[in-house]
């Protein structure tokens, strides 16, 4: 059986994926490279498998220089990776990648007949695949920030999730403390009147368009277990009006100075 290749089909066909690719690999690696760089990688890659599909080799013998030296220079010209350990993720993530966009596109393929759809189904993988890497970085960094804690009460100790916002630059204008933020579901549920007598006052904050006050107090103490736990006492909490988080992932905004600044 024989097929009839159009050579500069097969080129531009190759050009786009591998360019795709590489864009996708790029987006998890962060090298050092450019767009024309990739785009470069790109045509290197196509250019390669041309000639390697030209080679009156055996089938075998294509079928390692396709998965060895082909993606090694592409890999290389594209991406500009440094080392084995930096080689050996972008030639993984490149497999990674080629397995996702071929099952998407075999879903697809009953309704991309036509060439243009194709193409533009091929970079409609793209984009989807890369923002389902935004969302798991996004998703991975909220878990890294969230910890656990325990709060000592004259009602007893409760263990709770909390957020380390770095953006919670809030002080108690009196004591000059960090002040960290529960909301008010919590704060009723695991204080009494001792604790909320327990320097009790208000203090100023800002949000995004909106200025107000604030109530805090002071509890016993606080655990926070990270790798090494971290015993604050008498820590200052304030109490805020609205939800602290809408998913209840955390119930409580730590403020970072609490441990350090970080």
């Amino acid at each position: 059986m024989y097929y009839e290749l159009y050579i500069d089909v097969l080129f531009l066909v190759n050009f786009m994926m591998d360019s795709l690719l590489l864009l996708s690999v790029d987006q998890v690696l962060k090298c050092p490279t450019t767009h024309g760089r990739i785009f470069l990688g790109g045509a290197v890659g196509s250019g390669l498998t041309c000639v390697v599909i030209a080679m009156p080799v055996p089938g075998v013998i294509k079928l390692i220089l396709f998965h060895t030296t082909v993606n090694t220079i592409m890999i290389k010209t594209g991406l500009r990776v440094k080392g084995k350990r930096e080689f050996g993720k972008a030639f993984g993530l490149l497999y990674i990648a080629s397995f996702l966009f071929g099952g998407i596109l075999q879903a697809l393929h009953p309704y991309v007949r036509v060439g243009s759809l194709y193409f533009a189904a091929a970079v409609g993988c793209y984009y989807f695949i890369r923002g389902i890497w935004k969302f798991l970085v996004r998703l991975k960094s909220l878990q890294e920030k969230i910890c656990e804690i325990t709060l000592y009460t004259s009602a007893g100790e409760r263990k709770i999730k909390a957020l380390i916002d770095t953006g919670n630059a809030l002080e108690d204008n009196v004591s000059k403390e960090p002040v960290s933020v529960v909301d008010k579901a919590l704060a009723r549920s695991i204080l009494t009147d001792e604790d909320m007598k327990n320097g009790f006052h208000y203090i100023p904050y800002r949000t995004v368009g909106k200025e107000s006050i604030m109530p805090v107090f002071r509890i016993r103490k606080m655990c926070i277990h990270l790798k090494e736990e971290k015993w604050i006492e008498k820590p200052v909490i304030g109490v805020c009006e609205e939800h602290v988080s809408e998913q209840e992932e955390y119930q409580m905004i730590l403020n970072p100075d609490l441990l350090g600044g970080i």
